[in-house]
């Protein structure tokens, strides 16, 4: 250990290590309000560096492309929204996207930007976006059958939908909804989604 009070050689580099951390952390944070106004569809790599304030090599050293850069944006602004704790109240699975919505309608740069991604994993040597597209819908579905499940038990539900097939028409409607509010903000996503729960409900509730 050195005795002049200069650092040693692994505390500079978890130094470092952790400088790299908040640097990424702040490309991040910026990108996250930059997007939420603008969105992304055809921004190059550079002109994201230059909306954020940072040198294209800066922003190329932490992430290697733009598909990189989205996919991390999408996934940052996504843990933001879903904190780690469930809420109290744990609504339904179409309330729960209404309530997405409702949040949505706030940053629809983001909205954009995942729309974006979800589009480009459809086309083929984008293997960052389709395989963020691909694990995002099928954690969903299995969150939604799950819940769905649940409120079969309870009763809450109608006991003959089939939960992944349900699970899969919920993200369709949500995700439907938000491209066609994108183009038309008076699309009325709520009355759309409030439809969809009514009709996974049992009548006799």
């Amino acid at each position: 250990m050195p005795t002049d009070g200069s650092p040693s050689e692994g505390e500079g580099a978890r130094g470092t290590y952790a400088k790299g951390v908040a640097r990424r952390q702040e490309i991040l944070d910026r990108a996250i309000e930059v997007f939420a106004e603008r969105g992304a569809a055809g921004t190059s790599l550079r002109a994201i560096a230059q909306a954020i304030g940072v040198s294209h090599a800066a922003l190329t050293h932490y992430f290697t492309s733009r598909e990189a850069l989205l996919v991390e944006v999408y996934r940052e602004a996504e843990r933001r929204k879903n904190p780690a704790e469930p809420p109290v109240d744990r609504p339904s699975p179409v309330e729960g996207m209404a309530r997405s919505a409702e949040r949505n309608r706030s940053v629809p740069g983001l909205v954009q930007l995942y729309s974006t991604l979800v589009a480009t994993a459809l086309e083929d040597g984008h293997p960052e976006a389709t395989a963020f597209a691909t694990e995002r819908f099928a954690r969903v579905r299995s969150n939604i059958a799950r819940e769905i499940r649940a409120l079969q038990a309870s009763g809450e539900m109608r006991a003959d939908l089939d939960p992944e097939a349900a699970a899969a028409l919920v993200i369709a409607a949500s995700d439907g909804l938000q491209i066609q509010w994108l183009l038309d903000p008076s699309v009325k996503q709520d009355a759309a989604l409030a439809l969809l729960s009514h009709l996974f409900t049992d009548p006799q509730h």
